[in-house]
């Protein structure tokens, strides 16, 4: 918990000139624009001389990233090669029983990952963008259950302005069945939806997900529905991994990069057994297969991104944050109008208005009680 001096020090706060507090949002705004928008690019623009990549394969390798990241910067910090060794073995090695604890909100953070990748390649950017702000839902109920948090008549009217506004924007969607991705080329290589990146089995039958059944003529399969219940799913996980997390946080004084560690170590192991859904095609057709400097460009996005969101953070107060998550909303339709071909109806416009009063509404501070009111000391 940040002291009164310590907020008043990161006012201030300033790196090569300029404010923290405008850095942090330029880091927010970036961080949740570019990689919806790169994630979706990179699941629609099929190369033709290559299959689509594996999701499960991708969120592996962030893993590792964000696993591989987090040690340097312990390192830096302790500026010890020993001492750094020494923190691992005593905070890790010597306590698997903390490494336990991370199995859940990890596992739950794996499965949102791999869900993030289905959603997209079934929905655009910009739909995407305002129904995962769904999140701030589940939040909000998993803090009243779990942490017995008490949220005032401002939050719950914000949040019922979220459900009514996410109602309208996948009103676009309604009646939608399956229908294809335009890309540049003419003709891509077909191949069946196999494991979690192939989209929930053999049952979903012709309603595949992007790259796991490609038109010859017209590019790549999505489905609205399949990326609607994907990114609700991935909401709930979101939602319930947060607090159960901060729950078994409470009262521990860990240093924040081995926790990381520790949560990085249990997602690795999630998102390798994750590749076990995939595994004939990996075996067919090797780990890397369908990889482009896109895809690498995706993956160390979604590992450092999250990162570096955390160290700027607390430089952000609430009504920053979400100013960033509304003008990312904002930024991700214009470009996937221009680039993605996208063509917002008048409920998908107004829906977004209303999620993004929402969110704002959500993270104002609450009114103050008038002074009339407020009981005089004797």
């Amino acid at each position: 918990m940040a002291t009164g001096e310590d907020k008043v020090g990161n006012e201030g706060a300033t790196f090569m000139g300029v404010s923290m507090k405008h850095l942090s949002l330029l880091i927010l705004l970036l961080q949740n624009s570019t990689l919806v928008l790169m994630m979706r690019y990179s699941r629609v623009n099929v190369d033709p001389d290559q299959p689509m990549y594996l999701a499960s394969t991708a969120v592996f390798f962030a893993e590792l990233i964000k696993l591989l990241a987090c040690v340097l910067v312990l390192a830096y910090k302790t500026k010890s090669i020993p001492r750094t060794f020494y923190i691992l073995r005593k905070d890790i090695v010597d306590q698997p029983q903390e490494i336990l604890k991370m199995l859940v909100p990890s596992g739950l953070y794996a499965l949102q990952n791999n869900l993030l990748y289905v959603a997209l390649s079934n929905l655009e950017a910009a739909t995407f963008q305002v129904t995962y702000q769904m999140k701030i839902l589940s939040t909000a109920v998993f803090s009243v259950m779990m942490l017995n948090r008490r949220l005032t008549r401002q939050k719950w009217f914000a949040l019922c302005l979220l459900m009514v506004g996410v109602t309208l924007v996948q009103l676009q969607n309604v009646g939608s069945k399956v229908s294809t991705v335009v890309v540049d080329s003419k003709e891509e290589d077909e191949f069946s939806s196999d494991g979690l990146d192939g989209g929930m089995g053999d049952e979903l039958g012709d309603a595949g997900m992007v790259g796991d059944i490609v038109d010859e003529e017209t590019g790549p399969v999505q489905n609205p529905f399949i990326g609607l219940v994907a990114v609700l799913t991935s909401c709930v996980s979101s939602g319930f991994a947060g607090c159960y997390f901060e729950k078994i946080l409470k009262g521990a004084e860990a240093d924040m990069w081995v926790r990381n560690i520790q949560l990085g170590l249990s997602g690795a192991l999630f998102s390798f057994l994750a590749m076990f859904y995939d595994r004939q095609r990996i075996f067919e057709g090797g780990i890397f297969q369908g990889y482009t400097a896109m895809t690498w460009v995706v993956v160390a996005n979604q590992a450092l991104g999250g990162l570096l969101v955390a160290i700027v953070v607390k430089y952000a107060d609430n009504i920053l944050k979400g100013f960033a998550t509304s003008l990312s909303i904002i930024i991700s339709g214009i470009i996937s109008v221009y680039f993605f071909d996208f063509e917002p109806s008048i409920q998908f416009q107004l829906g977004t208005l209303v999620v993004i009063c929402s969110t704002y509404l959500y993270g104002r501070p609450d009114s103050a009680v008038p002074g009339f009111i407020r009981p005089t000391k004797k």
